[in-house]
């Protein structure tokens, strides 16, 4: 089985900073791809930007330039920094992982942190 674990969230004002991270812990044979996606409330979830094992990131168009992700391979762990932060960037954010384990590959998710930026 394999546990991914966010921690970072928090209330801060617009135009401020927070720092996001998620480990991975488990029966991991290989971690593919780390990610994170966010849901506001009455919104589809979406995806933020995701991070290959070599290190090549996507980021949506809204967090371009503000987001950072980053990871440690030998520590499967994965950031996200997120720098002037808007009012619309309040939501629950979610890691995502896409892992091998001796059962096989498999899209693991946490439970969540919320980030709430106040105007």
């Amino acid at each position: 089985q394999v546990q991914l674990v966010e921690s970072g969230g928090g209330l801060v004002q617009a135009g401020g900073s927070l720092r996001l991270s998620c480990a991975a812990s488990g029966m991991i044979v290989r971690i593919v791809n780390m990610g994170w996606y966010r849901q506001a409330p009455g919104k589809q979830r979406e995806l933020v930007g995701t991070i290959t094992t070599a290190g090549s990131t996507t980021y949506a168009d809204s967090v371009k330039g503000r987001f950072t992700i980053s990871r440690d391979n030998a520590k499967n762990t994965v950031s996200l920094q997120m720098n002037s932060l808007k009012p619309e960037d309040t939501a629950v954010y979610l890691c995502n992982g896409l892992i091998s384990t001796y059962r096989g590959t498999g899209n693991y998710w946490g439970q969540g942190t919320q980030v709430t930026v106040s105007s």
